[in-house]
């Protein structure tokens, strides 16, 4: 295994057994999502600044394996980091990051996540060379896209 393959595992374990962004609010709308060939399941919300342009966390609750808690772990992280540094995201934003997530895992290792695009989220590129846990890895980013449909509904 390669020192960044060890970094990557690494970091998903942490995120695993540490998760970011864990505890839902009474009332927040929420996706719930469900992987039927394992398990997991994850319940995310989106949460909207004041004005409602922009969001500012993801907050979830869950349970499965390592990779599914990882990733919603790591896409509140994101999230947290990016509105921080004054980069809360609009809808269209969070959407492409989606797409970009989308079509890396789905590269079966061909498409990398830009670590700078994607920080250390960018760990779970490693995930594409198992078709398997590919759904794993969006449950969290398929209920994040399903609340951005919803709100725009």
């Amino acid at each position: 295994m390669s020192s960044l393959e060890s970094l990557y595992q690494q970091i998903i374990v942490d995120h695993a057994k540490h998760p970011h962004g864990v505890g839902l609010v009474e009332g927040e709308e929420t996706s719930h999502q469900l992987n039927p060939t394992c398990g997991d399941e994850i319940t995310l919300a989106l949460r909207w600044s004041a004005d409602g342009e922009r969001i500012e966390s993801v907050a979830w609750e869950g349970s499965g394996c390592s990779i599914s808690q990882a990733s919603a772990s790591l896409l509140s992280t994101l999230a947290d980091e990016d509105a921080d540094a004054g980069a809360a995201w609009t809808p269209e934003q969070l959407q492409a990051l989606i797409d970009e997530f989308r079509e890396a895992l789905r590269s079966r290792g061909a498409t990398p996540l830009d670590e700078e695009r994607f920080g250390d989220a960018a760990a779970l590129s490693g995930v594409s060379k198992f078709i398997a846990r590919v759904k794993c890895a969006m449950l969290a980013w398929v209920a994040a896209e399903d609340l951005l449909q919803r709100r725009a509904a």
